[in-house]
């Protein structure tokens, strides 16, 4: 199976900030090296482009196999993997049509699949919250708050994860300058991320395309 990860829609000012760092996120959760490699367990797709071989669809017992699956793009690339090889990478021709024009519309889009991803577990959104908080808010705040080793340590850490994130805008063609402002993306990907675990306790499931969706297989 291939997939692709194609062009998403950057056009809208909410567009320009959140969706470049979205993708480099993917590529955080999902390193595309470890998801070609046969001897890793990691598995993933993108679900606007995929091409998948009749038999190897077959082999896992068909949409069958992956028709409870909220995020069912990275549910049958599992599937697939188990079974045999699967690639996924970059498109350079490809584009997405679906915009998100506001903040709200990328807030629902990463709040649809948010703590699905995280199987419905406190205990992993818990490690995420902390983790999150350790990674991208804390190195600011210790730069900007801090003192002697303290500020130059955040300094140094803030300046790594803002180096790793520019090949992302350079993909997509926006100004560096976004980089330094990525603890506080991180802070907006955060909140969804606790807003789609609120939704799930709350009842409201998942609301995608006019469809509610109030539970299922991650």
């Amino acid at each position: 199976m291939v997939s692709e990860m194609v062009a998403l829609s950057c056009d809208s000012f909410a567009e320009k900030i959140l969706i470049p760092a979205f993708v480099f996120y993917f590529q955080l959760l999902y390193p595309f090296a470890w998801v070609n490699d046969p001897l890793r367990a990691t598995a993933a797709a993108a679900g606007g482009a995929v091409l998948i071989r009749r038999r190897a669809l077959e082999r896992i017992g068909g949409i069958e196999a992956v028709r409870g699956a909220l995020i069912d793009d990275i549910a049958l690339a599992g599937a697939v993997k188990s079974r045999g090889r699967i690639f996924l990478g970059h498109s350079a021709l490809a584009r997405s049509i679906r915009p998100y024009p506001g903040f709200l519309d990328i807030w629902r889009m990463v709040g649809r699949s948010a703590y699905a991803q995280l199987r419905f577990s406190r205990t992993l959104l818990v490690g995420t919250t902390l983790g999150m908080a350790l990674i991208w808010l804390v190195p600011p705040l210790a730069a900007l708050l801090g003192h002697g080793w303290t500020c130059l340590f955040g300094l140094f850490s803030w300046a790594m994860f803002t180096a790793a994130y520019l090949p992302t805008l350079t993909r997509f063609r926006r100004s560096y300058v976004w980089a330094a402002l990525l603890p506080v993306i991180a802070l907006f990907y955060l909140g969804a991320t606790l807003g789609s675990a609120v939704n799930h306790y709350r009842g409201r499931g998942v609301v995608w395309k006019g469809r509610a969706y109030a539970g299922g297989t991650p």
